[in-house]
């Protein structure tokens, strides 16, 4: 059987100097994606320029969807990019996440029918970001003995231990995975969720009450989260109680996402 084509969606914000080297990153997999999409939450034109200049050289598609800065609005850009792929699978990652050279090979070798996938993450001190790009991941396990990395037991490479985990607790949306299909049949990201937190916990909730199963790789598909300032927890009560009352509900489609109309369902 053909193998499903694959995405990778990267969501930014004037961060272009971080970007540019995770787009590195993603040109130096060991598998390739088939297209890659940069999710714009209202960059600048220096931002585009880095994407343009990527786009010229890359050795696969790249696709620039952007919109006005308002405010931290992450799920709507994210279904943006999601409306725009044209791939059956879809990794979710973050501007300043750097991808382990098998990043891509190993969310390809977890993918499954009826699964979504949850990554982990390293921490990148704050000393070693400003120069840490895609060959630093490769002398990660030497960095991490100097204290400048935290997280080192993800380091151990055991890509063919793969589980299945409740619940959403433990996940990081810089490093999620699903098929096209079940993101539309959930509706996408819920655009009521603005500001910081919950965007990622509210969308797993509803993948759970579609009916699918959480899997998880602990030793593959790692991503290098840089350093950078914390955005304001101002959202989060908010984006705490939205999250909640999406549990509560059991519905797995959201009235406010890629379709701004639709009505919420039950598990099927």
């Amino acid at each position: 059987m053909k193998k499903p084509s694959l995405a990778v969606i990267i969501s930014t914000y004037n961060a272009p100097g971080y970007l540019q080297r995770v787009l590195e990153g993603y040109a130096k997999q060991r598998c390739l994606p088939d297209e890659l999409l940069i999710a714009d939450d209202g960059s600048t034109s220096e931002t585009a320029q880095v994407i343009a200049e990527f786009a010229a050289i890359a050795p696969f598609q790249v696709r620039h969807v952007w919109h006005e800065d308002r405010g931290f609005r992450l799920a709507e850009i994210r279904n943006r990019a999601i409306a725009t792929a044209a791939s059956d699978y879809l990794i979710f990652s973050d501007g300043d996440c750097i991808p382990h050279p098998q990043f891509v090979e190993d969310h390809r070798r977890i993918m499954q029918p009826g699964c979504f996938v949850t990554g982990k993450r390293m921490l990148v001190g704050k000393e070693l970001s400003p120069d840490f790009c895609w060959t630093g991941a490769l002398a990660a396990c030497k960095q991490c003995l100097s204290g400048s990395l935290s997280g080192a037991h993800h380091l151990l490479r055991l890509p063919w231990l793969v589980r299945e985990r409740q619940g959403v607790m433990g996940l990081r949306g810089c490093n999620m995975a699903m098929y096209r299909a079940d993101a539309l049949a959930v509706n996408g990201y819920n655009e009521q969720i603005v500001g910081w937190g919950r965007e990622d916990s509210e969308i797993v909730a509803r993948l759970f009450a579609f009916g699918l199963r959480r899997r998880e790789a602990p030793f593959a598909a790692m991503v290098f989260h840089l350093w950078h300032q914390e955005n304001s927890r101002d959202s989060l009560t908010e984006n705490d109680r939205l999250l909640q009352e999406s549990m509560r509900s059991g519905n797995y489609r959201c009235s406010c996402g890629i379709s701004k109309d639709a009505l919420g369902g039950t598990e099927p």
